[in-house]
């Protein structure tokens, strides 16, 4: 992250491959276990791509990007902002009706 890794992948989140979107949201998915990361992801905009991934992902996408929500949500500025970014709604659909590892 301190190579300035996160917008990148935010980017490729956004914009990239199918495989590079999964790719790019499993990479954050890590990243986000670091306090300081998970403000540097939601600054470079990461909160939005993540949450379009778990609302109209694939089913890797949806597991990646619901993990790295997690994560992030850990952080009380990002709740609010995953909130506003309209991720509350993708997530609790994943809980009941999502793969085993998108519940």
């Amino acid at each position: 992250a301190k190579a300035g890794g996160i917008a990148p992948l935010v980017a490729l989140a956004r914009d990239g491959t199918d495989g590079q979107k999964e790719e790019a949201a499993g990479a954050l998915v890590n990243l986000a276990f670091n306090a300081d990361n998970k403000v540097a992801i939601a600054k470079a905009g990461g909160i939005a791509p993540l949450v379009a991934l778990a609302r109209d992902g694939t089913d890797g996408q949806q597991v990646h990007a619901a993990w790295a929500l997690a994560n992030l949500a850990i952080n009380a500025d990002n709740q609010v902002a995953i909130a506003r970014a309209g991720g509350i709604a993708p997530l609790v659909a994943l809980a009941p009706g999502g793969t085993d590892g998108e519940k």
